[in-house]
């Protein structure tokens, strides 16, 4: 039996590319900007920007108020953030001081 011995390869490493991809970073970019401005508006159809705002809400980390038709604001609890319809834009805030979302589930 023959043993075959293998010399290390160089390995080059693409950091801009997977850096700028990464889902974790895109999310912590968005939590950062939604504490920066308080809260944030996010277009009905904007899927990307309602999935981070989801899990975000998951953690406990934003709140989410889905603004109706008539211009009104409906607190969603966090099982609802995940489900929703893409038919209404939202507002996403970061959470009071104290670390409470205000009025329980208004």
């Amino acid at each position: 039996m023959e043993s075959i011995s293998f010399r290390p390869a160089s390995v080059v490493r693409f950091t801009g590319v997977r850096r700028a991809a990464s889902p974790r970073r895109e999310q912590g970019d968005f939590l950062d900007a939604i504490y920066a401005a308080g809260s944030l508006p996010v277009a009905a159809d904007d899927r990307i920007a309602k999935a981070m705002a989801a899990r975000l809400t998951i953690f406990g980390l934003v709140m989410i108020d889905e603004v109706l038709s008539d211009g009104s604001a409906r607190r969603l609890r966090p099982s609802e953030a995940v489900y929703t319809c893409m038919a209404h834009p939202w507002r996403v805030s970061k959470l009071a001081l104290s670390g409470t979302h205000g009025p329980r589930w208004a």
